[in-house]
């Protein structure tokens, strides 16, 4: 891993369609950290990834030209503060002291759960979930060993939260 930090790196896992594209900020045994590229050439939040039937990282040349550009762009590819990667606990008492509102993701691609944290235990996670106009509807639980990946300071969850903010003020 080391020789990919500050790249432009794919990360493809067997058991998850999805595939992954960032620069890679930090890593420990258990977690990835990426500074998402969503698409294109551009820099969008990060992503935590668990470390766990990793498949394979990938670096080709559209890599190096999307490297490039967003580079030449001015754009930050590093992270602007150190993000515990300890374990998921820490992680998610990090994200809700610096950011409030995050994503989580399980193992299914089906679904992402937008959230500020209500409760956090050894085994479980509760959230308030955030849906997507901006309101919290309710609480929802999930078992730590079951997140797969963790969101936060996208232009999406960014976007959410200063509907929040507008609201409180009303």
């Amino acid at each position: 891993m080391e020789k990919y930090l500050r790249q432009l790196i794919s990360i493809e896992f067997e058991d998850k369609k999805e595939i992954f594209t960032g620069f890679l900020i930090d890593w420990t045994e258990d977690w990835i950290l990426l500074k998402n590229n969503p698409f294109d050439f551009i820099i969008d939040g990060y992503t935590i990834l668990k470390n766990k039937n990793l498949k394979s990282i990938i670096q080709e040349e559209d890599h190096e030209f999307t490297e490039k550009v967003i580079k030449l762009k001015g754009l930050k590819t590093s992270a602007e503060e150190i993000i515990p990667l300890k374990d998921v606990y820490t992680i998610i008492n990090f994200l809700d002291k610096k950011h409030e509102v995050f994503q989580i993701a399980k193992k299914s691609d089906k679904a992402v759960y937008l959230g500020k944290l209500i409760e956090l235990n050894e085994d479980e996670l509760i959230i308030d979930f955030l849906g997507t106009e901006g309101k919290f509807d309710g609480e929802m639980s999930f078992k730590l060993n079951k997140i797969r990946a963790i969101e936060f300071d996208t232009d999406y969850i960014n976007s959410l939260k200063l509907i929040i903010e507008d609201e409180k003020k009303k």
